[in-house]
């Protein structure tokens, strides 16, 4: 699970990146091939909910080829202060046994009159086998470093207050 929460963490840095000068994130898929090359579909649909629908179907059938998948959208999670705009990500490993993780990545959005902000990361409905949550966490930053001009955004906006 470890090479797929890197995986997340790249995609989901690149989703950032992308919210972070006002624009909806176009749902993506990014998928990691044995050969450890990364790979990515944008899911452009009429309607938001089709493409998140499509993402979630692709991250359930999988793809022969497929190691591990994120599906990254934009969303809104509920936190303490009130519905927050997130990015939602759904990470999937393949292999004999599937594991899975979810997490939320609150951000503000550049329209907020205090400007764009990245929160910490929330992880949610973990379905793993692997009991080092600490260890995933770590893969995760890992991957959002690797993405090198989304994780500069990443940083320069990060408000670990929430």
């Amino acid at each position: 699970m470890i090479e797929t929460a890197r995986l997340a963490g790249f995609f989901t840095a690149h989703g950032i990146w992308c919210v972070s000068e006002g624009e909806t994130l176009v749902p993506l898929i990014g998928y990691l091939h044995a050969d450890g090359e990364y790979g990515m579909d944008r899911l452009m649909y009429d309607d938001y909910a089709e493409g998140v629908r499509a993402g979630q179907d692709a991250l359930a059938d999988g793809d022969p080829s497929w190691i591990g998948a994120v599906l990254v959208a934009d969303g809104y999670v509920h936190l303490d202060q009130g519905k927050t705009d997130a990015l939602i990500v759904e990470a999937v490993q393949y292999g004999p046994y599937r594991q899975s993780v979810q997490l939320a990545v609150p951000y503000r959005t550049a329209d907020d009159p205090r400007g764009f902000a990245v929160h910490k990361p929330k992880f949610m409905n973990a379905d793993c086998d692997d009991p080092e949550f600490d260890a995933l966490a770590e893969a995760f930053f890992v991957g959002t470093t690797s993405h090198t001009e989304a994780h500069e955004v990443w940083e320069a906006h990060l408000d670990e207050s929430v």
